[in-house]
């Protein structure tokens, strides 16, 4: 074990590999978790919910569990890397509502395993050179914020904390305080308790403080149903504005169940291509693999920093396997109905615990392999319970604002609009169109076309297309 996976040689130990396994599982946890409950409770473009015909966490949460303890075990076994991986938050809101909600759940799917699989062989081939130059890095940064900023409005509109103003034609106001504009009703008290613990334990810097605030604020959240008798927010034809938004917290029929993986193999590789178009579905695919293909890149460049692996150019031992096996993970989600998996930074945690090789990974694999029979318990956790986790993760995602450079107006102004469009439009495609689209129009009337990297041009015609298409479809008669 010592030669296989070079324990002695990078100045490890086998329990430090252990412990940092252990460490990076807790820390990202939480995925097993939150995975279920940002594609549970979203109808695709047929009516349908991921699964059937009613949300079924359990059934999303053994298959988010799965495959991230298989991928993860690939990664340290094949890359002898501490890097463990799962399904990719912010991949997985605009795969929920951004794609979803305009076509079959399998359509969706089968466009995350093609965006693996184009991501592999820009990996095989060496091309990735080239995409990662095409895209300024900026807009990358900007990206990732303005998922931020999604995910956090997600989390507190599906909290109750925000609410849409019942009469709209009224007021220019779209969105106000709670259901009256104040706070009213336990499930939102719920929420704001959690995120109340949520964030003292990360300030804190406790381990794993996303999914034990998850936890006690299920717990908290069964005890008031138990004793306020809440009920939910929509039963039958009867409204309760300060019910519980999706499900209702109880006790668990059973804790262990024999997981359910019903989900696997449930994708249609080129559906979506026949429901929304050719350009839309190209559009989609770039977008899932420029949000992909650049995290694994700092994520893996991160880790080996942090755990002294890398040698004098600052490139990882083995780069080429972690990639892909990265690449396999994105299309393995996909495979799985639950997303695109990706390399997580959390791995970090573990890697402060003393992890630096692959044993550290196949440890964590094997622990989200045994996490599989505990998905039942998903089943128990309130929507208000878990939202907390998207706001702390949009916080999460919006320190990287600091990296824009927002006195060039060359790359802040797109920024800027890549940013505010995702959570003003409610939908991540929309800001970064329209991020690349200002790009190219600023170069070009300030005289610096020549600039732009001709995969960006490209890029950029697409989603003129995709933003004029129905105005397209009237010209052309279809």
């Amino acid at each position: 074990m010592d030669r296989f996976f070079k324990i002695s040689e990078r100045g490890s130990t086998l329990g430090r590999e252990i412990r940092g396994g252990v460490v990076t599982f807790f820390t990202m946890a939480y995925i097993v978790v939150l995975n279920p409950l940002i594609l549970g409770f979203v109808k695709d473009g047929d009516g349908h919910y991921l699964g059937g015909g009613a949300p079924n966490l359990p059934l999303i949460a053994a298959a988010t569990a799965l495959v991230a303890g298989v991928m993860t075990l690939l990664m340290g076994l094949v890359a002898n890397y501490p890097l463990a991986l799962a399904t990719g938050l912010g991949l997985n809101a605009f795969v929920a509502f951004s794609i979803a909600s305009g076509m079959s759940w399998q359509d969706a799917m089968g466009l995350v395993v093609l965006e693996g699989l184009v991501i592999l062989v820009l990996v095989l081939t060496g091309f990735r050179v080239a995409v990662f130059h095409a895209v300024p890095a900026q807009l990358k940064t900007a990206i990732s914020v303005g998922i931020g900023l999604f995910i956090a409005l997600i989390g507190l509109v599906d909290s109750g904390f925000v609410r849409r103003i019942p009469d709209a034609s009224r007021t220019t106001v779209p969105v106000q305080l709670g259901a009256t504009g104040s706070l009213d009703g336990w499930p939102v008290l719920v929420f704001a308790v959690g995120l109340v613990v949520m964030v003292t334990l990360y300030v804190r810097k406790v381990r794993g403080a996303i999914l034990i605030a998850i936890i006690a604020t299920t717990v908290l959240a069964v005890i008031v149903e138990s004793v306020a008798h809440v009920g939910p927010s929509v039963s039958g034809d009867t409204v309760n504005p300060n019910g519980w938004n999706l499900n209702v917290p109880s006790l668990p029929h059973r804790i262990v169940d024999v997981p359910d993986f019903g989900l696997l193999g449930q994708f249609s590789l080129f559906g979506s291509f026949g429901r929304v178009g050719v350009v839309t579905a190209v559009l989609f695919v770039f977008t899932l693999m420029l949000a992909d293909f650049f995290d694994t890149m700092g994520t893996m460049t991160a880790i080996g920093a942090e755990a002294g692996l890398l040698d004098r150019d600052g490139v990882p031992p083995a780069s080429q396997r972690i990639l892909v096996v990265d690449s396999i993970a994105a299309a393995a989600g996909g495979a799985a109905s639950v997303s695109s998996n990706t390399s997580y930074i959390e791995s970090a945690s573990g890697v402060g615990e003393g992890a630096r090789t692959g044993l550290a990974s196949v440890v964590t694999g094997l622990l989200f392999l045994l996490a599989t029979v505990f998905a039942p318990l998903v089943a128990v956790i309130p929507n208000e319970a878990a939202t907390p986790a998207l706001v702390l993760v949009g916080f999460l995602m919006m320190q990287q604002v600091k990296d824009i450079a927002w006195n060039d107006l060359e790359v802040a102004l797109p920024a800027f609009l890549t940013i505010v469009l995702m959570p003003f439009t409610y939908s991540i495609s929309v800001g970064i169109g329209a991020g690349f689209i200002a790009y190219v129009l600023i170069k070009v009337v300030r005289g610096r076309a020549h600039v732009v990297h001709p995969l960006l041009w490209v890029v950029t015609v697409l989603f003129v297309v995709y933003f004029f298409i129905q105005p397209i479809r009237q010209l052309l008669g279809a």
